[in-house]
């Protein structure tokens, strides 16, 4: 069990970095719950006041912590682009696995920054958010037949992703189920960009997108 007795006092420097690592630790070893301005003050080691100087109450810190959450996915997906498959096609299904993996790794932060509304986080938030992205957009560019909008082929992808990583990470699938069912199910990506299983046949510039 981690030792959540008060350190010394940290510098106002990096206060805000020091609450923000806290309330990671508090996150993953509790759930949302555990995740209180106090407990994270108690466990940086400084007052039960000194987050108002630096957070906009509880949802301010949730923002932070989403910020960096954002950061370690984006990290996830980037170190397994460069140390797969170097080919598009091997890239794109690599970034599914370390979407996989940071949700395995991280189940709280993972949860907690697919349930943040980006649209009320303001430009911090939302840049945050957008630069996880990225890697995705990236991956998805090499695939996108002409007159297609590029969210149509990202949006196939991520939501195959993140279906795996959120039902994985619900228990949903059998007990039993072969070690390479991951990898089975990403062959999908396989047509990504062509038309039938995850085709583009039909969805041009005019449709909606995320």
């Amino acid at each position: 069990m981690t030792d959540a007795s008060p350190k010394k006092p940290h510098h106002h420097g990096n206060l805000r970095e020091a609450l923000v690592l806290a309330g990671l630790q508090l996150l993953e070893e509790g759930g949302p719950e555990a995740l209180t301005l106090r407990r994270c003050a108690a466990l940086a080691g400084v007052s039960h006041a000194a987050p108002a100087h630096h957070f906009d109450g509880l949802p301010g810190l949730r923002g932070a912590i989403a910020d960096e959450g954002f950061r370690r996915f984006r990290n996830y997906m980037v170190d397994a682009e460069v140390t797969g498959d170097q080919t598009d096609r091997g890239r794109l299904k690599s970034i599914t696995r370390g979407y996989l993996n940071f949700a395995r790794d991280n189940r709280a932060l993972f949860h907690l920054i697919f349930g943040y509304d980006l649209s009320g986080a303001g430009k911090a938030g939302a840049d945050a958010g957008h630069f996880a992205y990225e890697p995705l957009r990236r991956c998805c560019a090499p695939f996108v037949p002409d007159g297609t909008a590029p969210q149509v082929v990202e949006a196939q992808v991520w939501s195959l992703a993140h279906g795996y990583a959120s039902l994985y990470l619900a228990g949903r699938f059998w007990s039993g189920a072969p070690d390479g069912l991951f990898d089975a199910v990403m062959t999908l990506l396989d047509g990504v960009g062509a038309t039938g299983a995850l085709g583009t046949a039909g969805l041009g510039n005019g449709g909606e997108t995320a």
